[in-house]
């Protein structure tokens, strides 16, 4: 787990700004950053969830990090599966991380804006489907292999959210590139909502706790669900918010958070 860094901010409210799947290309430069400019002034810190690039390229990462650099508030991010594509994403890592970037998988960051220690726990996660309609760790190697990999995604998870209650963070934020929970996927075509997350990643998140959990990843789905033991969460994939960024004020004491 990182050590913390410091943000001004409003007192008594965290600004989480947050953003998935932009898909940046070498034809990018400059796309987002008229937008990501402004968040000094509306936001304490940027989660982006993953499918940053179109291939998983260095070049597009490159394009990636020069819209971020240098905000003026802390980026935090995961990779998604479009970032793993060319299987180069341990490059793509450091080229975001040399950008000022902190990237995630299976570990955490804190920071303390304005007072509050606000730890970020994060795995890009991955398929395997929900309760009543997921694939089980059984049969062919392949099979066991396809959920294992969830299976030690999660547990990554749960490692690093129980880092930042240990640490007494006094928000904790899931940021994941698939999906926790099927309501967010709605919109989506109900077959293919095995493929879109599983819910191993929100019984991690329900056991350990957090106050908000964010996810990309599904372009059709929907903005707003939330896990079986109550936390609230977000698909912030740009074609569903619509916009450069959705943004959620988090009461520093861990109450109903608010979105714009």
């Amino acid at each position: 787990m990182t050590s913390p860094a410091e943000t001004t901010g409003t007192a008594g409210v965290v600004r989480v700004a947050a953003v998935g799947d932009i898909h940046l290309g070498p034809d990018c430069h400059g796309l987002l950053r008229p937008s990501f400019a402004t968040l000094p002034h509306c936001a304490d810190l940027l989660l982006l969830a993953g499918d940053l690039t179109r291939h998983g390229t260095v070049e597009e990462a490159e394009v990636v990090a020069d819209e971020v650099r240098d905000l003026g508030v802390p980026v935090i991010a995961v990779l998604g599966n479009h970032d793993y594509h060319s299987d180069q994403q341990d490059a793509v890592t450091r080229t975001l991380t040399d950008g000022g970037v902190t990237v995630l998988e299976g570990a955490a960051t804190v920071l303390s804006v304005a007072g509050t220690r606000v730890g970020i726990a994060g795995t890009k996660g991955f398929c395997g489907g929900f309760a009543g309609r997921s694939a089980g760790e059984f049969g062919e190697k392949e099979m066991k292999d396809f959920v294992r990999t969830t299976r030690r995604s999660a547990a990554g998870l749960r490692r690093a959210l129980t880092d930042l209650t240990a640490d007494g963070c006094g928000i904790r934020i899931a940021l994941t590139h698939f999906s926790p929970v099927p309501d967010t996927l709605a919109g989506e075509p109900p077959e293919i909502f095995p493929f879109l997350g599983s819910y191993l990643l929100a019984e991690a998140m329900d056991e350990v706790g957090a106050d908000l959990a964010v996810h990309g990843h599904a372009h059709a789905g929907t903005e707003h669900g939330m896990t079986a033991g109550g936390i609230r969460v977000r698909n912030v994939a740009q074609p569903v918010i619509g916009k450069a960024f959705a943004l959620y004020h988090l009461p520093s004491d861990g109450g109903r958070h608010t979105a714009s």
